[in-house]
């Protein structure tokens, strides 16, 4: 299965407002200025350096609040993010994200106590369960699937964590049936990579792809440049869309990387662009 590593550079960008709310919450006036300084950063090393002071941080708020929905989710969410987007070591990689998916459990587990086996249960049995979740619970249940996506993605040799991805499809399905504007672009944008991770003879969804690249652009407003890189990555290059994948990728590469929230997860998708248009002729 290829690897979907650029489809997590957008959860990098989640799980950042995701810290700000926990700590804010917890009481530092200190963090809605951390967030913006890291999300608006335009050096991805110096990120890598620092975030990890941010994992303690997470870390020794769920330590006082274990029951805290808030801490659970933003911890989840940044174990996860940083586990896949700025780790090379693939043991390391799936200690971090295997402690990103037990946050995002239970943070869900938390919001809805029913709801705390359903990472053991049979698709059937799961999507039972997910159909009893509510609205109510709707912040803790996209945490929870995203925390579930990170797992798989440092996991990938694993088929029992493959075999999951429906289930990780699904969630995030009843997320947006839950609440549809509940962030639309970005759920639209993991759908679309979703649906085009694997060709369509094993089983990938390529229309149903298409309109969810189509719809995540157009909801971003062309911020998030990441959606473009993926759309060039899993959906022009499995169907061998030369045109399309460097028309994408140019487009990347032209757009001024510098917008507040994305900063730093575009340069990281240019920098992806460079790669994937150096590589073309050996792949097309």
């Amino acid at each position: 299965m290829k690897n979907f590593y650029p489809m997590l550079v957008l959860l990098g960008s989640l799980m950042l407002t995701g810290c700000a709310t926990a700590i804010a919450t917890a009481g530092s006036g200190l963090a809605g200025n951390l967030n913006t300084a890291i999300l608006n950063q335009d050096d991805p090393q110096l990120v890598r350096d620092g975030a990890p002071a941010y994992l303690l941080m997470l870390d020794s708020f769920v330590e006082g609040a274990p029951e805290n929905v808030a801490a659970l989710s933003a911890a989840a969410e940044l174990y996860s993010a940083y586990g896949v987007v700025f780790v090379d070591d693939p043991i390391r990689a799936k200690k971090l994200t295997n402690r990103g998916r037990k946050y995002g459990q239970r943070a869900l587990c938390a919001a809805r106590k029913e709801a705390c086996d359903i990472w053991s249960l049979n698709y059937g049995e799961f999507t039972e369960q997910l159909n009893a979740i509510d609205k109510k619970q709707v912040e803790a249940l996209y945490t929870f699937g995203l925390s579930w996506i990170a797992y798989i993605q440092a996991h990938s040799d694993d088929w029992s964590a493959l075999a999951k991805l429906p289930q990780a499809k699904a969630t995030l399905l009843r997320v947006q049936e839950l609440s549809p504007p509940y962030k639309q672009a970005d759920i639209e944008h993991f759908l679309a990579v979703l649906d085009t991770i694997r060709p369509p003879a094993l089983g990938g969804d390529f229309d149903a792809g298409l309109a969810h690249f189509e719809r995540a652009m157009s909801l971003s407003g062309g911020y998030n440049l990441s959606i473009m890189v993926d759309f060039a990555k899993y959906y022009a290059r499995t169907l061998y869309d030369r045109e399309l994948h460097d028309q994408l990728l140019n487009e990347v590469l032209a757009a001024d990387p510098v917008h507040t929230g994305y900063t730093l997860f575009n340069t990281l998708a240019q920098d992806e662009a460079k790669d994937l248009l150096a590589s073309a002729d050996d792949y097309f």
